[in-house]
């Protein structure tokens, strides 16, 4: 099955890649799964503007915390799922105290079982500097070893700079 891997930094146009894709690869009906939690009014008004600008084909799913689940869930459901995004996702579990090694096990389980093709969003942290306290770099290592981990089991993985995508395998 498809199975696609869409990095890249803040604003670098990885979210708008992936759903064109998503769009473009599946004809019938097509899951979001969101991740993000509205903790302020302004994270309400941007879940609430990407809501509409995905439009009525969209099925939307929260899944701040059980993204394994979700997929399972979805999968039988829709033609394509869209996973965004797994650094949101992180963070929710680092919040949360979850165990970070078990979920990510997880969700490599639900991404390879997934019979309908899976984008998953991401953002690339590990481009700066090293972070100059204990909870920003285990962050910054969390994200790189479940990036590292969903790029060796996806099937493509693109990086958007400015963008732009840029093919890294498939």
């Amino acid at each position: 099955m498809t199975t696609v891997l869409v990095l890249g930094g803040c604003r670098s146009g990885k979210s708008r890649y992936a759903q064109a894709r998503c769009e473009a690869m599946a004809g019938g009906r097509l899951a979001y799964i969101a991740t993000a939690q509205a903790f302020d009014a302004e994270m309400a008004d941007r879940i609430a503007r990407h809501r509409l600008d995905r439009g009525g084909r969209w099925l939307t799913i929260e899944a701040p915390l059980d993204l394994a689940a979700a997929l399972f869930e979805t999968s039988g459901e829709v033609d394509a799922i869209l996973v965004d995004c797994l650094t949101l996702w992180l963070s929710n579990l680092m919040l949360a105290g979850a165990d970070i090694g078990a979920a990510r096990a997880a969700l490599a389980d639900a991404v390879a079982a997934c019979p309908v093709p899976v984008i998953l969003v991401a953002n690339e942290v590990g481009l700066g500097i090293v972070p100059d306290n204990a909870l920003a770099r285990r962050f910054r290592d969390e994200a790189g070893w479940l990036n590292q981990e969903m790029a060796a089991l996806c099937r493509e993985v693109i990086l958007l700079t400015a963008g732009l995508p840029l093919t890294l395998k498939g």
